[in-house]
């Protein structure tokens, strides 16, 4: 039984990265929710390997054309709308059975917004009386509309790890909750037609977090890596730098940047590894190493932790900001158990990335890349394609100016998040998507100077440099550029991937069509950008890729 329980709500997408949904926040704010003595419950709907293929919503009919049929190559896309997590009537139940006062419910990210809306009605329909409280970014930016659903008694914004045990004691001693930091409800009212005002007050955010407490260890076996346990830490919040994509940088509405101090992660990282198996520690931060002397007190923390234990990998998923690093950093990072760098880019050319207000990384990308190598370390450069005012061109010489470097192209197709400026320039030039679930990746929610059928190939040609890549680490050259047979040539199914792939690659060295296999071995031509296409295998044929993995010592 549990006095509070806290629900992570499941995701319906094409694809779903599990290791970086770890429920973290509802973790800090059960923390924060038994330390005044509210026993609290994490019901994380997504812990599971359970996803069901499910109709894809009507909105989303224009992507049936870029997704809309199987694919065996290893540099495939997408093509099956799943809903992953547990079913809503699980959770619900689950839920109930704790008998709660209060039940919290995340919402993130704007694009998921509606199933945690869904989540939400389960759990009223289950027990009408429980008090349902949502949280997260996008509660807090749009609390007038998630405070109208009938399901939702209050809305908390901001950061949640103060409010929410004040909100309980207010609700328990039936004392008035309109003060509580980040509150939003709507007051009652017996006349339907002229219902409560809506009391909103400004979000919270925690002005020291060394005052936190730390997240107790909870049970992560569905977040278990290579057959040890995973954790996630976040060291730090918000952010200083201004990028203009970001909802939580120094020009958002984010709160504004602060940093844990060193001891104090240093604590949660032991609280969790103690007893315990821990392979894998990502690190959730915007930026970890943009102050140096912590970022070094924090890996030589780790590494006195784990002295007298086997090596545990750190990854740091958000991004690392290459003109942060300097040898020295990364030296100690690959100490302390590093063996991947995330390096944040966004975009090689000078143009884009004053639209994105970043600095130009191109100098220091590079020679992080070459210290990276003299380390042992792999690298992944992440690029965004298809923001307003990019032009395709300008993200096709991105991934060929990653072709010839010792790093992984990581390419993200551009979404406006509510609450960072290019939101707000989306709105203002009319070219914001007309719901929130199409606020996503996988949906080209911008159709501007780089066109949907532009973005996919440039996401397409960025799988394939990758799979270039892992064969040149092999050893292996490209494919020789040939013919594909006749029209209706047909792949054998019992084909494995890789050997179907390099028939894919051969072909599309050739001609420049990007070509799929279906289960039966039927192939087919995916819907691309010619220009991009030619001009993406001519550079390919002539200046071969290079591979990732650092010279063996």
């Amino acid at each position: 039984m549990a006095q509070v329980v806290l629900v992570q709500p499941p995701i319906e997408d094409y694809y779903l990265t599990r290791k970086r949904t770890l429920p973290y926040g509802l973790m800090s704010i059960a923390a924060g929710l038994r330390s005044h003595g509210i026993t609290t419950a994490i019901m994380d709907g997504l812990a599971t390997r359970k996803s069901k293929p499910m109709h894809r919503p009507e909105r989303f009919t224009y992507m049936d054309e870029f997704y809309g049929r199987a694919d065996r190559s290893l540099f495939c896309l997408f093509h099956t709308y799943r809903h992953f997590g547990y079913h809503l009537d699980h959770i619900a139940l689950e839920t109930a059975r704790h008998t709660p006062f209060l039940v919290g419910i995340s919402s993130l990210f704007s694009a998921y917004h509606d199933t945690a809306m869904a989540t939400a009605a389960a759990i009223r329909r289950r027990n009408p009386n429980v008090v349902i409280v949502m949280g997260g970014h996008h509660p807090t930016l749009f609390p007038e509309q998630v405070i109208a659903s009938p399901d939702i008694d209050y809305v908390l914004r901001g950061e949640g790890e103060h409010s929410l045990p004040l909100l309980y004691r207010a609700l328990q001693e039936n004392t008035p909750v309109s003060q509580i930091p980040g509150i939003a409800f709507q007051e009652k009212s017996d006349n339907v037609q002229h219902p409560g005002q809506q009391v909103i007050q400004p979000p919270y955010w925690t002005p020291d977090l060394s005052r936190l407490p730390i997240p107790d260890p909870v049970d992560l076996s569905y977040y278990r890596r290579k057959h040890q346990d995973a954790i996630m830490v976040v060291s730090s919040r918000g952010c200083p730098m201004p990028c203009s994509y970001c909802a939580v940088s120094a020009v958002s509405s984010h709160g504004r940047y602060r940093k844990r101090p060193v001891a104090h992660v240093i604590k949660e990282i032991q609280n969790q590894a103690a007893g315990r198996d821990i392979g894998f520690i990502d690190f959730e931060d915007e930026n970890i190493s943009l102050d140096r002397t912590w970022f070094l007190a924090l890996l030589a923390g780790i590494s006195k932790v784990f002295a007298d234990r086997p090596p545990v990998e750190l990854r740091a998923m958000n991004g690392l900001f290459p003109p942060s690093l300097d040898l020295e950093m990364i030296q100690a990072m690959a100490a302390a158990g590093f063996r991947t760098l995330n390096l944040s880019v966004g975009s090689m050319s000078a143009a884009q990335l004053k639209r994105f207000r970043r600095p130009d990384v191109r100098a220091a990308h590079d020679q992080v890349l070459g210290w990276a190598q003299k380390q042992g370390l792999d690298c992944v450069s992440y690029l965004i394609a298809a923001a307003p005012g990019q032009h395709a061109s300008d993200s096709l010489a991105d991934l060929l100016y990653l072709a010839a470097r010792p790093t992984l192209a990581g390419l993200s197709i551009f979404y406006p998040a509510p609450g960072s400026r290019d939101y707000d320039q989306c709105r203002q030039s009319g070219i914001l998507p007309g719901h929130f679930s199409l606020m996503r990746s996988t949906a080209f929610p911008v159709d501007h100077t780089t066109t949907r059928v532009q973005a996919v190939t440039l996401l397409r040609l960025s799988r394939i440099l990758n799979y270039l890549k892992h064969r040149a680490d092999a050893g292996l050259a490209p494919p020789c550029p040939g013919p594909v047979p006749h029209a209706d040539t047909l792949i054998d199914p019992d084909l494995d991937r890789e050997k179907v792939s390099d028939r894919l690659v051969q072909w599309f060295l050739d001609d420049g069509n990007i070509r799929g296999v279906d289960q039966e071995g039927q192939l087919y031509v995916h819907k691309t950008d010619p220009d991009l296409c030619r001009a993406f295998a001519a550079n390919m044929r002539r200046y071969p890729p290079v591979g990732v993995k650092p010279p063996r010592r």
